[in-house]
């Protein structure tokens, strides 16, 4: 006889809108038996990046059938105001409207508490010492979330309750799409070897650098503490894993992809044995990296209309045209219609969503400089 794993559903308050109504997100969380890592899985903190919604309904679908051994908590519509963020038929919601901040580089890091950590915890052993690390950043965090309220943006109103959450947990998955993307993994460089448990193809390393985003937000502390505490001589190995996944392009949902995206978070996370006799296996694929100094942005030479020719996920070698651009402007001048080439080899990983460009629009970004994991 099946039993099915139980869910719960809590609604917690982030903020509030103009009528003085509260602002919330649905946070669901399926427990384990207290014997495996926790999970923490946002998604849509990007307005038009609706394909993690669908990832998280597939993700609960099958964790209700399985047995856990460590709690999960997932969140999708983590931005309930990026993902209502519409002009006339498409979404915007990268950005807060009002400071035009990016709305996933709004979390909270603090440098100095690792070493900070190192000095006051350098006779404790890991488990107290991971202990009262976890609780001095969700302390930080709520130090924020309680303090003066006029201190508080809107959108880093929204991004201290989603750390708070994240924080709580050892591993952290933030979904998100790109414009007109192919799947790739954000992965932290010391988590190298974890890229290969997700069916994802493309993989991009990034160094201990904290620029905002909720992926750095969580392990950015951790190494950091780990770095401090080899300076003393003691090895500490890295407690959190986080990544960003991206999981295709936005503004639509496809069902049956996000089953597959599923089956590669089941993978990975049947790898670091949250989940208990689980059936679920990397796919033998062959994996490309790219490090985070290599990934090249591709700025428009010229404004026109483009059309973009290299595949995504595709090797482009030096010389191939990537894009064509039309100009009709200037059609009895010069030569109206414009080949693009790239100078070195490449994979085109993610490309602009219109085909109406000015000079100087992010047309392309391609992992260079690649190897195989």
């Amino acid at each position: 006889m099946s039993t099915t794993t139980p869910i719960s559903q809590e609604n917690i308050v982030v903020g509030e809108v103009a009528n003085g109504l509260p602002l919330t997100i649905p946070v669901y969380r399926i427990k384990g038996d207290g014997s495996g890592p926790s999970v923490y899985v946002q998604a849509n903190m990007h307005g038009a990046e609706v394909q993690g919604n669908a990832v998280i309904f597939q993700l609960l679908e099958q964790l209700k059938c399985l047995k856990l051994k460590g709690d999960i908590t997932l969140v999708p519509y983590a931005n309930p105001i990026g993902c209502n963020q519409k002009s006339g038929e498409f979404t915007l919601g990268r950005f807060d409207p009002i400071t035009g901040t990016n709305w996933n580089r709004m979390y909270h890091c603090n440098s100095n508490l690792a070493v900070q950590f190192a000095e006051q915890y350098a006779d404790a052993d890991d488990h107290t010492l991971k202990s009262a690390f976890k609780a001095a950043l969700i302390d930080e965090v709520d130090q924020q979330l309680t303090g003066p309220a006029y201190r508080l943006t809107t959108g880093k109103r929204i991004a201290l309750n989603l750390q708070k959450l994240a924080h709580q947990a050892d591993i952290v998955l933030d979904l998100h799409t790109g414009p007109i993307s192919s799947q790739h993994l954000y992965c932290p460089d010391y988590a190298k070897a974890s890229a290969s448990y997700f069916n994802i193809p493309h993989v991009l390393f990034i160094p201990n650098d904290f620029d905002g985003a909720m992926d750095e937000a969580s392990f950015c502390p951790w190494w950091q503490l780990t770095d401090a505490l080899a300076k003393q001589g003691r090895e500490f190995a890295v407690q959190v894993e986080a990544f960003t996944v991206e999981l295709g392009s936005q503004e639509k949902i496809d069902l049956s992809a996000a089953f597959d995206d599923a089956n590669s978070i089941l993978s990975y996370l049947n790898h670091k044995q949250v989940l208990l006799d689980a059936p679920h296996l990397p796919k033998a694929i062959t994996r490309y990296g790219c490090n985070l100094n290599d990934y090249l942005a591709y700025y428009a030479p010229m404004g026109g209309m483009v059309e973009y020719i290299a595949p995504l996920g595709g090797h482009i070698k030096a010389g191939e045209p990537i894009a064509k651009v039309l100009r009709m402007e200037r059609y009895l001048s010069e030569q109206p219609l414009q080949t693009l080439t790239l100078d070195c080899d490449a994979i085109a990983i993610l490309h602009f969503a219109s085909a109406s460009v000015n000079q100087g629009t992010e047309l392309y970004k391609f992992f260079t400089n690649v190897f195989e994991l």
